[in-house]
């Protein structure tokens, strides 16, 4: 973790683009909420394929023009070097200076990849389009990437992305601190030498939530799901113990020296202000 520690801790939400009016009122009172807590930036995700591309961009114009920073996703499979050349332009002219770069997936009934196949592609165009014009994170995987094969094929990916251009990492969400210290120890052996932010998913619904980690390998430990599913259909009990097991987890990251938290907020509000404030930030 020595890499980590002498990194300044930065902190930041991530939403979804939301699809209704009622979806975008929603996300705007969010996102007035969070905004007095100061974060570094607001990233906004990008559907499989690009199948929020328009969304995407109108929520990261508003985030914007409300004098806030905003981060949007760029996932590269599906698309063509026009299609992303002319997403930057659109970015760059908006005054829009940070990135997630992603490989993505496909959406469900597409047979192309696009001419990208790997997010270090996507990485490598962006610097070579536009030099250091944008501050560039990329995914990272302390349970490793489900597609995979070894974890030692996970780290080699992982430094393609960085020897392109990338500027840092955030993780995927994770509930054992032991993978993301070991994950980061790793880099460490490998050369790399950036922040890798985790990323923090508040537990709300615990159907939610292991639909979400089955789909993306996120490891829910044995005792917290057993403690989970114990309590059924009684939300608060689920509520308070997601909020204290997620606190604890934060508390212990930034303990040893993570240089930030990423939350994964769902477009809402409650739960990640909760955790902020038990930390103390």
């Amino acid at each position: 973790m020595e890499s980590q520690k002498k990194f300044v801790p930065t902190f930041s939400f991530e939403f979804f683009p939301p699809q209704t009016a009622e979806g975008i009122e929603k996300l705007r009172a969010t996102r007035s909420q969070l905004a007095q807590l100061k974060p570094k930036f607001f990233s906004v995700t990008f559907g499989a394929g690009g199948s929020t591309r328009d969304r995407t961009l109108e929520t990261v114009l508003e985030i914007q023009a409300e004098g806030l920073v905003a981060a949007p996703h760029l996932s590269c499979i599906g698309a063509t070097r026009e299609n992303i050349r002319t997403m930057l332009e659109q970015y760059r002219s908006s005054g829009i200076r940070h990135l997630i770069a992603l490989r993505g997936d496909l959406p469900s009934g597409m047979a192309q990849g696009g001419e990208f196949r790997y997010a270090n592609e996507l990485v490598a165009f962006i610097r070579r389009e536009y030099g250091n014009a944008f501050h560039i994170d990329v995914a990272s995987y302390p349970e490793y990437h489900p597609q995979a094969r070894t974890a030692q094929e996970d780290l080699k990916n992982f430094k393609r992305k960085i020897e392109a251009g990338a500027d840092s990492a955030i993780t995927q969400y994770f509930y054992n601190a032991d993978a993301y210290f070991d994950f980061v120890d790793s880099c460490e052996a490998m050369g790399i030498n950036i922040p890798v932010v985790p990323g923090i998913m508040p537990i709300n619904r615990f159907s939610q939530l292991a639909r979400f980690s089955d789909t993306c390998g996120a490891e829910i430990p044995r005792w917290i799901r057993k403690r989970l599913e114990g309590y059924g259909d009684d939300s608060a009990s689920i509520r308070a113990f997601g909020l204290d097991v997620v606190t604890d987890l934060c508390a212990r990251l930034l303990n040893a020296g993570a240089p930030g938290l990423h939350f994964y907020t769902l477009n809402s509000a409650g739960l990640t202000t909760t955790v902020w404030q038990r930390l103390g930030l």
